[in-house]
Parts: C-alpha cells; sequence; structure tokens
C-alpha cells in the first residue's frame, strides 16, 4: 500500500525532477513528510511567488519542466502571478498545490481556495485530484501537457485527504501518453512549405522574424542555417534575443518600441516576413494594420491559434519550428546574395545604431556593456521588467540560445530575482546575473533570506534610480513631468545584503564599475551590486515597427 503524497514524490521522480521550489502550509504536510526522505531537492522559498518564478527560470534555463508546491488557499492564490507569467510566455512548469479535504470542498472551510477555477484561464490545463488511485496517471499527464506542444504551465491541486489515503500500487502508471483531443502536430503541411521556399527564393528583400518559439522548440541552429544559406537577415523579439549570436553580421537585434531602428526599418522595407514562434505582439508591431506592409508573410508556429490572430498571413504553416526550419533548408534553393538588401542594411546599420549621451552621472547602458564585455558571451542573464530589462536588451550582447531570461508577455515586476534563483539550480556550473531596477527588486527582496540559507551564488546588478523608471520616463515623455507617485525613497541595498551576511557594494561612479564587477564575478556566494544611476536616463527607440517607421521612412524619401 502507499499513500497518494508517497505516489506524487515517487511520480515526480520518474519525471526526472530534481530541484522543486515551494513553501510549506497544512494541508500539504503529507507530501513534505515524503520529500524529507527524498532524493528531490526542495528550495524553501521566502513567498509562493517566487516559488513560481524560481521553477520559471528554472525551466528557461535548463529546458526542462519546472516545478513549484504550496499550500491551499493564500499560498495556491499566491502562485497565480507566477503561472500567468510562465502562461504567458510557454514555459513548462508544474504546479501542485495543496487543498482541503474533498468532503470539505465547496463549504468555505479554512485555507480554502477554488485555485483550479483561478487558474482556469492561465493554464494548458489544470486538475482538482479525487481519487488517490488517479494521482499516479495525472502526474505523468500533467508533465507531459506542460512540455508537448507549445509549453506552458499545468496545476495539480491535491485535497489532503487524496495525499494521506493508501491504495495498492496497481493502477499502471502509462509509459506512452494519448490524449484526446491533445495532439500538437509537428511535421508543416507539405504543400504550405513547398509555397514558403517559393517565396523565399523569389523574395528580394526578405527579413527572418524570430520569436520565443525558437528557443522552446532548440531551433536556433536550423535559424542560423538558412540565414546564412539564403542570406535573410534575422530580427528577434525580446523573448527570442540568443536565437542568433548577437554578433553576427545577418543579426538586426531587437525589433519594436525599443528595437533597433534597422531592424524596424528592415521589416517596413521588406518583401517578405518569415516569422517563426512569434505572436504579433502589439509592443512588436505598433498598428498591426501597417506592420510589414508591403511584405508577403509567412507565419510557421506549432500553436494554430496564434496565426492570424493578429496579423493576416499568406503562408500559415502549423508546426514545429525545428521541425519546419529543417525541412525548408532541404528544399531552398542556395539564396542569391541579394547584395543591394544587404548593403541597404548596413547603411540603415551604420546610420541609426544604438547610442546613448555620455555624461557625468553613471550611465546604466556602460554598465551593461561592461558586463557583456567581462562575461564574453558565458552565464545566464536574467533581467527585471521595467527600463533594466530594455537596456539589457539593447545593450547585451547575448550569443547563446537560454543564456536570457525574463518575462515578456505578463511583464511581471519581481520575477528577475527569484527566476536567477531557479536558473542557478538548473545550470549550476554557468554564472548568473540578475540586472534589476530599485523597484522591480524590491518586489521579491525577501528572497535574499533563500539565498542566504543556500548559499545560492547569484550576482544581482540593482540599476538604482529611486524611481520606478519605465513609468517616470511615460510621465516625463507624455505627462509634463508631474511624476504621480513613481518616486522611491533612497535605500542602500549593500547593508540590506550585509544584514542577511551577503557581499555586497555600492558604486556611485563609471570608474567603480569594472572592479564592482569583477568582484562580483569572483565572490564565490551571492553578491549585491546597488549602481546609483542618473535618476532620469531614458529607454530609447521608442518607436513601434508600424506607423511611427513608415512616417519616418516617408520623410527620408522626400
Amino acid at each position: 500500500m502507499k499513500s497518494g503524497a508517497r505516489i506524487v514524490v515517487e511520480s515526480l521522480q520518474r519525471e526526472g525532477v530534481d530541484t522543486i521550489f515551494g513553501y510549506p502550509g497544512g494541508v500539504v504536510l503529507p507530501i513534505y513528510d515524503e520529500l524529507y526522505d527524498s532524493p528531490i531537492r526542495h528550495i524553501l522559498v521566502r513567498h509562493e511567488q517566487a516559488a513560481a518564478h524560481a521553477a520559471d527560470g528554472y525551466a528557461r534555463a535548463s529546458g526542462r519542466v519546472g516545478v513549484c508546491l504550496a499550500t491551499s488557499g493564500p499560498g495556491a492564490c499566491n502562485l497565480v502571478t507566477g503561472i500567468a507569467n510562465a502562461y504567458m510566455d510557454s514555459v513548462p512548469i508544474v504546479a501542485i498545490t495543496g487543498q482541503v479535504p474533498t468532503s470539505l470542498l465547496g463549504n468555505d472551510a479554512f485555507q480554502e481556495s477554488d485555485i483550479t477555477g483561478i487558474t482556469m484561464p492561465i493554464t494548458k490545463h489544470n486538475y482538482l485530484v479525487k481519487r488517490t488511485s488517479e494521482l499516479g496517471r495525472i502526474v505523468r499527464e500533467a508533465f507531459y501537457i506542460a512540455r508537448t506542444g507549445r509549453p506552458g504551465p499545468v496545476l495539480i491541486d491535491i485535497p489532503k485527504d487524496v495525499s494521506t489515503n493508501q491504495v495498492r500500487e496497481e493502477g499502471a502508471i502509462p509509459e506512452e501518453i494519448t490524449l484526446r483531443g491533445f495532439q500538437p502536430t509537428f511535421k508543416g503541411h507539405a504543400k504550405q512549405i513547398a509555397k514558403a521556399v517559393e517565396l523565399i527564393e523569389e523574395a528580394e528583400r526578405p527579413v527572418i522574424y524570430a520569436g520565443g518559439g525558437i528557443i522552446f522548440s532548440e531551433a536556433s541552429a536550423e535559424l542560423l542555417e538558412l540565414a546564412e544559406l539564403t542570406g535573410m537577415p534575422v530580427t528577434t523579439t525580446l523573448m527570442g534575443l540568443g536565437a542568433i549570436p548577437c554578433d553576427h553580421p545577418l543579426n538586426l537585434g531587437m525589433l519594436g518600441m525599443h528595437g533597433t531602428e534597422y531592424a524596424n526599418y528592415a521589416v517596413t522595407e521588406s518583401d517578405l516576413l518569415l516569422a517563426v514562434g512569434v505572436r504579433f505582439d502589439d509592443r512588436v508591431t505598433g498598428k498591426v494594420q501597417s506592420f510589414a506592409p508591403h511584405a508577403s508573410i509567412i507565419h510557421i508556429d506549432i500553436d494554430p491559434a496564434e496565426i492570424g490572430k493578429n496579423r493576416k498571413v499568406d503562408v500559415p504553416i502549423v508546426g514545429d519550428a525545428k521541425t519546419v526550419l529543417r525541412v525548408i533548408i532541404n528544399q531552398v534553393k542556395k539564396g542569391a546574395p541579394k547584395d543591394a538588401w544587404l548593403s541597404k542594411i548596413r547603411e540603415w546599420k551604420e546610420r541609426h545604431s544604438l547610442r546613448y549621451e555620455e555624461g557625468d552621472g553613471l550611465k546604466p547602458q556602460y554598465i551593461i556593456q561592461q558586463l557583456s564585455s567581462l562575461l564574453k558571451g558565458e552565464g545566464i542573464i536574467v533581467s527585471e521588467v521595467g527600463q533594466n530589462q530594455m537596456w539589457t536588451a539593447q545593450y547585451y550582447c547575448f550569443r547563446r540560445p537560454r543564456s536570457w531570461l525574463t518575462s515578456g508577455g505578463l511583464g511581471t515586476m519581481g520575477y528577475g530575482f527569484p527566476a536567477s534563483i531557479g536558473a542557478h539550480f538548473a545550470r549550476p556550473e554557468e554564472i548568473v546575473f540578475d540586472i534589476a531596477g530599485d523597484g522591480s527588486f524590491q518586489m521579491n527582496i525577501q528572497e535574499l533570506g533563500t539565498v542566504a540559507q543556500y548559499r545560492i551564488p547569484v550576482k544581482v546588478a540593482i540599476l538604482n534610480n529611486m524611481y520606478l523608471g519605465m513609468v517616470r520616463q511615460w510621465q516625463e515623455l507624455f505627462y509634463n513631468r508631474r511624476y504621480s507617485y513613481t518616486e522611491l525613497p533612497p535605500i542602500d541595498f549593500a547593508k540590506i545584503a550585509a544584514a542577511y551576511g551577503i557581499d555586497g557594494m555600492c558604486v556611485e561612479s563609471r570608474e567603480e564599475v569594472v572592479p564592482a564587477l569583477k568582484a562580483a564575478i569572483e565572490t564565490e556566494g551571492p553578491f549585491i551590486i546597488d549602481f546609483r544611476i542618473e535618476r532620469e536616463e531614458n529607454v530609447f527607440p521608442m518607436v513601434p515597427a508600424g506607423a511611427a517607421i513608415n512616417e519616418m521612412l516617408r520623410g527620408q524619401r522626400r
């Protein structure tokens, strides 16, 4: 006989889980008791939201499914932001929550919440387990759903009596999972691929528009091979950074509102847009009707719901990015040099390169550049959300996939620090840096306790301008500097780190930047750097790739 709790823990081991991020509570005590003797490592976070973000960071950095665990009621509800974040960015996590006993369901019992109802819109699937005998199968299915097709979060809600009940070891757990109604398409339609190949061969001004789907399908090698074979330049979304080396001559960098001007020019002037693993989201397209107005559009995505959702396309291809790109590579003829197009792009790069004004104050762009130079493409960079995120995306040179973790779709402040904890346990051999804003960092600052307890060697660079920087920037540009509730009081983060027994320092001048970064890199344990940057430094450019770029081009032609 086995308890439900033991079945859960053994099922996790069967799925290859080595790390869980969680916080105990009454109804999950049976599961925690089984974890006590388990080889699975449990990391005690200081807030359940951090458990979900850590599982998310683990999944993004490793390519495996991340796991978090919380008790019922407020514990489960505290996971919601992290689950929604994973859903928006297509990250495979399994969230396990405790629930009140089945006899009390629906009675407003102590610490009861309808977590399956709450998370229905933000999970690929969720389960409220009613029978202990079903636990093994459900855990198996949950992992399969989370990682198969378009990845995403799955939640398993387990009432306490389901954890404590004993069942016989019958009820075999299936080796192969077949779920009616969930059969993702991996191979693209042959005729649609043939149409795509024809358009690629005929195009004079093609651009590849690559997103996070490239990263999650492990298709970076195929993307680079196709680009080099055809001479097609590549622009990436925020989530696609690292899919092609930053310094590759065909790399246009990130496009969209905070992307490079030359990437936006190239998309606007293109006659073919090969979109792979992207959503055509508003931060990229601006006014969607005027996005890539001259281009035929090929859209490859494993999720059929994304194709045509935001932008009408000419050639829809439902399938796995890696699989479909390999077929295209095998069929397409080696492209003509497209010298005029590539020459034009080089001209745009020279005239509209990313730039910032040097000044007396400490510039965040300089800090990012120096960190990039010191790490030389090694390590994992995690960011919070806001100005710190955009400066990192613009000025850090990402050379590898899964070296950049950030909250894209939901834009979750407080994501970076706990996600960097998860990234460390996914790839402990790598140095992990969290680029943070002082506002974002304080949203999960309590995880300094987690980092201190386990001596997790995460490095945090706080770009401290004593503002909610991105909101303040918009208030400056569009609300006549009426800084309504965006100013933050001065805080010495190095002293806070010291209170937890963590090394840190405060940096106020350009000359101190490189020594501080080197100190962080060379320190074996965690390290916090409080960079006092120019308070009103802004992120530029701020142009959508649609109407605003069209206006620029029209002015240039005149």
